[in-house]
């Protein structure tokens, strides 16, 4: 015969540290999408339901309501297990980089799309403590080959650095279109 599994033995499961936390934090945040959809979308009239604006994004954040859900429940019903926060602290630490990303994005427009790159490469270069001579050379070099990947081949619109304006005319021609 069939064993009738209960609630807590249905959702058991192996857990991490910090677990209970990330399942807290992701169902916030897909409640807080599900309360926002109204605002964002429309629901548009004589149109089939599965054609609606609102219907897919609903449909998306509805499942994303739904397992962050389940999430949540199996790391209720799952044992506890130490280094919660010492878990907590790790993802904290990694907003480090993020952080830095920030800081590139607000410089590439005042000191221009090479310059930044280059920084921003050696940086992280010696940040994760790789800073041979060949591995800066290596970060050095692929950040002149984004760069003229970027703007030369693709022509991404990246915005031109203010200290580009300081340049000599024949100079800052070039410098505002590849550089």
């Amino acid at each position: 015969m069939a064993h009738i599994k209960t609630l807590q033995e249905l959702f058991r499961r192996y857990r991490r540290p910090g677990d209970i936390v990330f399942a807290v934090l992701f169902l916030a945040f897909a409640l807080f999408l599900l309360w926002k959809l109204p605002g964002e979308t429309v629901w548009a009239k004589r149109t089939k339901w599965f054609a609606q604006p609102r219907f897919w994004p609903a449909v998306a954040v509805g499942g994303m309501v739904l397992f962050a859900s389940l999430h949540f429940i199996g790391s209720l019903c799952s044992k506890r297990i130490p280094g919660r926060w010492r878990e907590v602290g790790f993802w904290l630490v990694s907003l480090e980089y993020v952080l830095y990303f920030l800081i590139y994005v607000v410089l590439v427009p005042q000191i221009g799309y090479l310059p930044a790159t280059l920084l921003f490469t050696i940086f992280l270069t010696v940040r994760v403590g790789e800073a041979t001579p060949l591995n800066l050379v290596a970060a050095g070099v692929f950040s002149i080959a984004v760069v003229v990947i970027f703007r030369a081949f693709l022509q991404v619109k990246i915005p031109a650095g203010h200290i580009y304006e300081a340049l000599p005319d024949g100079i800052r021609a070039f410098a505002l279109t590849y550089l």
